[in-house]
This record gives C-alpha cells, structure tokens and sequence, in this order.
C-alpha cells in the first residue's frame, strides 16, 4: 500500500476491493442470467410449465445455486414479473405522452396495456398468480428487496394512469375521486378480460337453463376495456 503526502501530513491510500466488488458484479451477472432464462421459458413453453430445474439447465447451473440467489419460487417468479412491467411501463409512457384531451390519452393507455398482454401471455398469468396472493403471503414468500422491486415496477405503470385520470379531472374531462383506486381497478380488471381473450369464448344463455357459447377476439377486448375505462373516469 503507498502513501499519499499532503503537507506534513502522510495520507494512507485507500485500499481498493477487487475481490468483494468482482463476487458482487458476479452475482448480479448470475441474477439476470436466471431472470432471462426464466422469462425466455415463460414466453415460450407458459408458466405453469416451468420448474427450477428447467431454469437451472437453462443456464447450465445447479439448482441449489438458484436459491443462492432467490429466496424460493415464488421471489423468482415475482421478480421475473418485474422484468415484464419495466417493459410495459415504457408502452404506457409512451402513449400516455401526447398532447390530445385526457379522454383520448386515456383510451391509448389501455390499448396499449391490453396490446401488451396480448403479446405476451405469461405476463398475464404471472400477474394474475401474485394478485392471487395475499398481502401476509407476499411478506411470507418474497425477501424485503424483492418485494419494495415488484411493488416500484407495479407502481412505475399505474402512474401513467393515475397522472391521466387527474389530468382529466383537473380539466373537467373526467369525475374521479380516487385516480389511485381507480388506476388499480382497471390494473384488475384488464387482467381478468385479458384471459377471456385467451380463452376466446363468451358464456351466455339463449334461454334460461340453455348455455350458447360465443366467440370474443383480443380486438373486441381492447374496445370494451377502453370503453369501461372511460365509463369508469366518468368521462365528458
């Protein structure tokens, strides 16, 4: 170690840390590496598919190692999410960055969110798995970090929302009360229409006691979610 002299006065040199910052820049390495793998396998083959070992021979690891660096499933899972929302929040910036009337930016909003999870199905299925989860599982399942991530990734998106549905009351487009509850409702809600998309059928009843069965597109989807959210922000 040398010294630096100032003055009268010897100075130590700060002694560097290669080895402890080389493990961090490693692990954070090996974390992505599992986040890809898992979302690349989501994407691909769905998540109820997808098992540890799946991801461990994905990335050509040991399975054990896997939860060196995840508390469990369920924190892995969560945090691939986070992947996907910081994906869907720059879709929602970006239609939300316009210049036109509240009314409009708002239905942009929520193409572009029910665009999102038609293109990618499993993101449906995470978010719908962890809404399914209550708060004390969440605390339970998830480490401290994992969950101030899942919750900023979540909040990152709603506040595209939440900003229009304000704007829009502010410019007496809209008559909203709580922008916060409302934006996570229509969070909910797109969710749920979204699986009816997938799954591509309306139940209904020619009459009582006789079910028909109709057909329902990801364009009729878009329509009718866009439609409720502007019902829903009371809209002018």
């Amino acid at each position: 170690m040398s010294d630096r002299t100032t003055g009268d006065r010897t100075t130590p040199e700060p002694s560097p840390r290669p080895a402890r910052t080389s493990a961090a820049a490693r692990r954070r390495v090996r974390e992505q590496q599992i986040l890809a793998a898992t979302r690349s396998l989501f994407d691909s083959t769905g998540v109820g598919d997808v098992q540890i070992e799946d991801i461990a021979r994905e990335v050509g690891i040991n399975r054990a190692i896997i939860y060196r660096h995840f508390s469990g499933k369920d924190e892995l899972f969560a945090l691939t999410v986070e992947g996907y929302l910081a994906e869907l929040q720059a879709r929602l910036e970006a239609a939300a960055r316009s210049d036109v009337p509240a009314r409009e930016r708002l239905a942009a909003v929520v193409a572009a969110f029910v665009d999102y999870g038609l293109e990618f199905p499993a993101f449906v299925d995470c978010a719908q798995a962890l809404m399914r989860l209550q708060g004390s599982e969440l605390e339970e399942q998830l480490s401290e970090a994992a969950l101030f991530r899942l919750g900023r990734g979540l909040s990152a998106c709603l506040r595209s929302v939440i900003t229009t549905l304000d704007d829009g009351a502010a410019s007496g487009d809209f008559d909203v009360e709580d922008s916060t509850l409302l934006a996570n409702y229509m969070y909910a809600s797109a969710l749920g229409a979204l699986q009816l998309a997938r799954i591509g059928m309306l139940v209904g009843e020619a009459q009582p006691g006789v079910p028909t069965v109709s057909r329902i597109t990801g364009d009729d989807v878009r329509r009718f979610m866009t439609s409720s959210a502007l019902a829903l922000a009371g809209a002018r």
